[in-house]
């Protein structure tokens, strides 16, 4: 980390109440989490709204976790495609499926429902002023709502927000994110090296 952040024996008030809820669901506090605590009163503004978007998310957590790595690829931020691909393996069955998917998703054998979805948050990621009302109706055509596209939207955006604050800081990842398969972490390295 680039920055002085507030380290576990020093957390108090809200700071050490989201770092012992890290604890306790990861077994580690994120950098992601200590890279707000230069200044301590976003980190609570950071994960109420983090926690506010999930849990109203009306789409699954496989599709957040697709979003945020074709987001990713496009920021390019090599810690959310660690993350985010890691976790993507158990829903796509391999890594070989999450390094398609990475690679080309229009190519990997997602339902078209899914290339769809991943259309618009790449177009989101790259250049989100490009966007028409031909790429919503393209979206409510593969039988999305509004209320899903504005979800696909604000999952894109988001990470484009907070991967680019990460690097900036030098929010790095965890070792438990860090693949071991060379092929699989080389695919997901889309920005910074670790």
């Amino acid at each position: 980390m680039y920055l002085h952040t507030i380290g576990e024996a020093e957390a108090t008030g809200r700071v050490a109440e989201i770092y012992a809820a890290q604890i306790a669901q990861l077994g580690f506090v994120m950098a992601t989490a200590k890279s707000f605590t230069p200044r301590p009163d976003l980190l609570p503004v950071y994960t109420d709204f983090v926690d506010k978007i999930r849990a109203g998310f009306s789409l699954g957590v496989r599709e957040w976790r697709l979003i945020t790595l074709i987001a990713a690829k496009h920021i390019p931020s090599t810690y959310c495609s660690y993350v985010y691909g890691k976790q993507l393996i158990g829903d796509l069955g391999s890594k070989e499926a999450v390094i398609a998917v990475q690679r080309d998703f229009r190519s990997a054998g997602l339902p078209e429902r899914d290339v769809e979805m991943l259309s618009y948050a790449e177009k989101i990621a790259k250049d989100a002023s490009q966007v028409t009302q031909t790429d919503i109706d393209r979206l409510r055509s593969a039988g999305f709502t509004d209320q899903q596209i504005c979800d696909i939207a604000l999952c894109a955006a988001f990470r484009c927000f907070v991967s680019r604050y990460f690097d900036a800081v030098g929010a790095g990842p965890e070792a438990v994110f860090v693949d071991d398969n060379e092929e699989f972490r080389n695919a997901m390295s889309v920005g910074k090296t670790y």
